[in-house]
């Protein structure tokens, strides 16, 4: 009968002390947890003020710079031959840097429309498309104006 009973102490103390232990390591789990929170936070937070402080707002443009617009050119594609393009655009050059930007406008004009009656509706499909016509329409003005215009913007462009 003793066996029994120090056995039942035995197997009580050992159940205390497995409990006690348990608690000790979730006080220093959640413990370890808060503080490592907080560390993580401080650093985020900084972090994120540094790179606050050395954002600089990086302007394309910038200086003594003109638009203009080109004006709206409408071609039928070469292929097919029923369908139309009409395409709005406008230039960025800077102020002074075109002797006659009218006259300009127009052979800019003028070498768009050669351009568009070259294409065909696959090549301007999509967003590759456009890329790829915006690509081209810059070469040729920048060819034109020997590099005095900085960027053609294509405004609008509608294929029907």
């Amino acid at each position: 009968m003793a066996d029994a009973k120090d056995s039942k102490k035995s197997g009580k103390g050992w159940i205390g002390a497995l409990a006690l232990v348990t608690l000790i390591a979730v006080g220093t789990g959640g413990g370890l947890g808060v503080y490592l929170l907080g560390t993580v936070e401080k650093s985020v937070d900084l972090k994120q003020r540094e790179e606050a402080g050395k954002a600089v707002k990086v302007l394309n443009y910038t200086g003594d710079l003109s638009l203009r617009s080109v004006g709206s050119v409408v071609a039928n594609l070469a292929e097919p031959t029923d369908s139309w393009v009409r395409i709005e655009s406008s230039v960025v050059f800077n102020t002074g840097a075109l002797p006659n930007p009218d006259v300009t406008l127009a052979e800019i004009r003028a070498d768009a429309l050669a351009y568009l009656r070259t294409l065909s509706m696959a090549q301007i499909e999509g967003a590759n498309g456009l890329q790829h016509l915006r690509e081209d329409l810059n070469e040729r003005v920048a060819t034109r104006t020997k590099g005095a215009v900085r960027e053609l913007i294509v405004e609008s462009l509608v294929v029907q």
